[in-house]
């Protein structure tokens, strides 16, 4: 299918891999989609300034590149941020079209239903789209699709007016008068109130008052706060509300002048926020902010899970305020037709957007694109692509996410032989194409099935989210390769169960699997395993993981991620079983906080288990700690002698004349896990025991069991 990406500034149209309809989502055929000039010329502008200028007006992500080079070295970080940067950005939020199917989960759509979606990274400017039930409503019978793909900005005008709760009779400015503006004061004017609009663009302004307007005036020509109180008998406007985008301080300093004392201001747009305490003291006024489509809007829970909230605690949620907003189309109370003053084909969205900067620029521009009676094709051949290597080590990739991209792929691309990549899967298409075009995999895809059944794979790496790591491993068993899976093995005990089950049942020769527990593999894991590999007695393993807070709503904190426990400490888990060479007989483990406060149920405890001939491993896992202290610490106690492990840089002995190890950076063993897999595989051997790696899984498991209750 095509979609729009922005890519180093310009505007590209590329043939990418349809999506899957997934459970609580909704697959549609998009029919138009809606361009608005402040926010997606703000997102081509941003990727046409220099890394270093984005870098000053964004400084969240040079934090999360330097905690990246910390974590992952600098070239893992080098290569994601390229990735990153020269495979394109999806754009759009806005679309209309038909539903095609209808995912397991969903309530209240069918096949055949005309909707209106809304959701960045959703929503794109594509010719079919995957979006969560809650972001998708029925279109009226009486509504077109043309004025239906318009809903978000409905929506986010709608909740900013929502915001200004007013009243039948009061006067408000309207600062910036592009899509978001004029819809703005078509709201007001239907809730009986006098609007006066305010932006630089005569045009603008003379659509202003076509939709009710009682005046308009040039902020950059004229003294707004004068004109203002001159049409409000000196008392000022009872409110404002801020839709324009630009960086001065200016806007809103002149908004909160030309409201009365007492009064109301609500910003929508993107604007300079350099307050003046003057400004709002005096007249006491009250600053809101509206939040995007209303509320709902940034949780997981409700935009991507589908948890509603309860109608008489929460009126207007983010889906309602869709609603409202198309029924206030159907009965012609606002009009957005005469705000559309350009329609392109999807092939012409460079041309569309090019629109949008001339000095005529339209309000709002539509993309249109053509009819199709099935979804097209789940995969896109690569031009151009990499011949594949030695048969045997041809990888499939199923989840090509930060982590795939900032380490097993350039990693991959390192090594050389005897891996070649064949094939790349993500549930984006885009990602999975951009991806594809950076490494040369001959094809990409938004379909596991598509991996599965290709001749040309021998292994299957599962990089996905937590949660589908077991279900995609035993279809990959059952389909004849061999898999690569990212830790976490499984979830549950159940999961656990059926990958046994295919092992202890299946006849004849069966593919191999390898957990991707690299810590093992670390060159000072395999050091120390030496060493205690040489004791006369038990040892005592004490592993320290100063893991940091996450959220609770992160990811990884969720049913996607299954908790710190399962998600993360099984490493050490199977790393305690590495290096003793045995599978623990004894498991006891004690949680404190119980999910109270700040911190999730798995966030801090200490596992110990105990080992067939009296040795014992104890991981303290906490989330209390501060990120400025060592991350990673180990001390191991044996015959005389102790061995101290600290953030996988250096390894010391005491009592011994061993000789430790040092890095200059963090080595976890990622690459050593490579190379130790293409080797076992090429002496048709097991990298990791299959029984070790059900251990670690079961050890998690049996954590988990007793920090919960």
């Amino acid at each position: 299918m095509k979609q729009v990406l922005v890519r180093q500034g310009g505007i590209a149209v590329e043939e990418v891999p349809a999506p899957l309809c997934g459970f609580g989502r909704i697959l549609v055929k998009t029919a138009f989609s809606c361009l608005s000039p402040g926010t997606e010329m703000a997102q081509v502008k941003a990727a046409q300034m220099p890394l270093w200028k984005r870098a000053l007006k964004q400084k969240e992500h040079v934090r999360r590149v330097l905690d990246s080079i910390k974590s992952d070295g600098l070239t893992a970080t080098i290569a994601k941020v390229r990735g990153k940067l020269g495979g394109g950005i999806p754009t759009g939020y806005s679309v209309s079209g038909i539903v095609v199917a209808v995912g397991d989960g969903v309530e209240g759509f069918d096949v055949g239903d005309r909707v209106a979606c809304a959701g960045a990274g959703l929503a794109n400017h594509a010719e079919w789209v995957e979006v969560p039930m809650n972001l998708c409503v029925r279109v009226p019978a009486e509504v077109s699709l043309e004025d239906a793909a318009t809903v978000t900005l409905g929506a986010i005008a709608l909740q900013g007016v929502r915001r200004l709760q007013p009243t039948l009779g009061e006067t408000f400015l309207v600062v910036g008068l592009g899509a978001l503006g004029l819809l703005t004061t078509q709201f007001l004017r239907a809730q009986g109130c006098r609007v006066i609009g305010a932006d630089p663009d005569p045009r603008r302004r003379a659509q202003a008052q076509r939709m009710g307007a009682c005046l308009t005036f040039d902020p950059l020509q004229e003294e707004g706060t004068v004109l203002v109180n001159m049409h409000t008998g000196g008392i000022g406007a009872d409110g404002a509300v801020i839709t324009a985008s630009g960086p001065s301080d200016a806007i809103v300093a002149g908004a909160f002048q030309a409201t009365r004392r007492k009064g109301r201001v609500v910003l929508v747009g993107d604007v300079g926020l350099a307050l003046k305490r003057a400004d709002l003291y005096a007249k006491e006024l009250d600053f809101l902010i509206s939040c995007s489509y209303g509320p709902g809007r940034y949780d997981a829970d409700y935009e991507e899970a589908g948890l509603d909230y309860p109608l008489p605690y929460v009126r207007w949620t983010e889906n309602r305020n869709m609603q409202a907003y198309l029924e206030l189309l159907r009965e012609g109370r606002v009009l957005v037709a005469p705000l559309v003053e350009g329609t392109f084909p999807i092939a012409q969205a460079e041309a569309a957007y090019a629109s949008l900067q001339t000095a005529d620029r339209p309000a709002l521009v539509l993309l249109t694109y053509p009819e199709a009676a099935a979804p097209d094709p789940r995969r896109v051949a690569t031009p151009q692509a990499k011949p594949l290597g030695e048969p045997g080590f041809r990888i499939g990739l199923l989840g090509a996410g930060n982590f795939a991209q900032g380490m097993h792929l350039p990693l991959l691309k390192s090594l050389g032989g005897p891996w070649s990549l064949a094939a790349v899967m993500n549930r984006t298409g885009a990602t999975a194409r951009t991806v594809a075009a950076q490494y040369g995999i001959p094809f990409a895809t938004s379909d596991p099935a598509e991996v599965l059944r290709d001749p040309g794979v021998d292994w299957v790496l599962i990089s996905t989210r937590h949660n589908t790591h077991a279900g995609l491993v035993l279809q990959a068993l059952k389909a004849g390769k061999h898999v690569f899976v990212e830790k976490p093995l499984c979830l549950t005990g159940e999961e656990l169960a059926a990958l046994q089950a295919f092992y202890a049942t299946s006849e004849g020769a069966k593919p191999r699997l390898f957990t991707g527990y690299n810590r093992r593999f670390a060159p000072i894991a395999e050091a120390l395993g030496r060493s205690l590999a040489r004791r006369i007695g038990p040892a005592m393993l004490v592993f320290r993981m100063n893991a940091g807070f996450l959220p609770k709503d992160h990811w990884t904190q969720g049913a996607e991620g299954g908790g710190r426990n399962l998600g993360e400490a099984c490493h050490i888990y199977d790393l305690f079983v590495s290096l003793l060479g045995q599978l623990p007989s004894r498991v006891e483990a004690q949680g404190i906080g119980h999910g109270r406060g700040r911190w999730s149920p798995t966030d801090n405890f200490t596992a110990t288990f105990t080992f067939p001939d009296g040795s014992l491993a104890t991981l303290h896992y906490t989330a209390l700690g501060s990120k400025a202290f060592p991350k990673e610490h180990l001390e191991a106690y044996w015959d005389d002698t102790v061995a101290v492990m600290t953030d996988w840089r250096e390894l010391t002995y005491h009592g011994s004349k061993e000789k430790g190890v040092r890095h200059l950076q963090s080595e976890k063993g990622h690459k050593e896990e490579w190379q130790a897999l293409a080797r076992a595989h090429r002496e048709g051997a097991w990298a990791i025991p299959l029984d070790q790696q059900f251990a670690a899984a079961a050890m998690a498991l049996a954590v988990e069991t007793q920090i919960r209750s």
